[in-house]
């Protein structure tokens, strides 16, 4: 990916204790005020997802740009773009616009050297799950903003 300080690439995701962010296709909790958090965080921008996050969401969200990393060639979605690789999915996007990476876990992972920046809602839940946010060195990052939600906190963070 080009190097622009203008673009932000901002991990946006959800997590309980444990780091836990998925339990078979599914999120294992429920939060109203989180989603709308999700949606005001994401609203016009492009998101990358893997086909898993996809299929749990079911549909392309209104008002975004989808952009979903698949390894399956024959795998396509109604108002979505397709790659096969992070990479792909980055090259076509503008290089100056600010990215959502929006999950799963291997993707998470996969584009934690590339964020600039984080959304986090720590979940105050110890829940069982298949999926898991990435670990990341505090270190690298500095928190900017927090906010308590209902059994939840809102966390934003900035890469060092």
């Amino acid at each position: 990916m080009p190097s622009d300080a203008a673009r932000r690439v901002v991990a946006v995701a959800a997590y309980s204790r444990g780091r836990v962010i998925g339990d078979h296709g599914r999120i294992p909790w429920h939060i109203p005020e989180d989603f709308a958090h999700f949606k005001r965080e994401t609203m016009g921008l492009t998101m990358v997802m893997g086909r898993l996050t996809y299929d749990s969401i079911g549909r392309p969200l209104p008002g975004r740009r989808t952009i979903v990393v698949t390894r399956n060639p024959d795998w396509s979605a109604e108002g979505v773009e397709v790659a096969h690789s992070l990479d792909a999915a980055l090259a076509l996007t503008d290089p100056t616009a600010d990215l959502v990476i929006a999950g799963g876990a291997q993707v998470y992972a996969e584009a934690m050297p590339l964020l600039t920046h984080q959304v986090l809602t720590e979940v105050d839940l110890d829940v069982p799950g298949d999926a898991f946010y990435p670990e990341f060195d505090p270190a690298e990052w500095h928190e900017t903003r927090r906010e308590s939600g209902p059994g939840c906190e809102w966390v934003w963070w900035e890469r060092a």
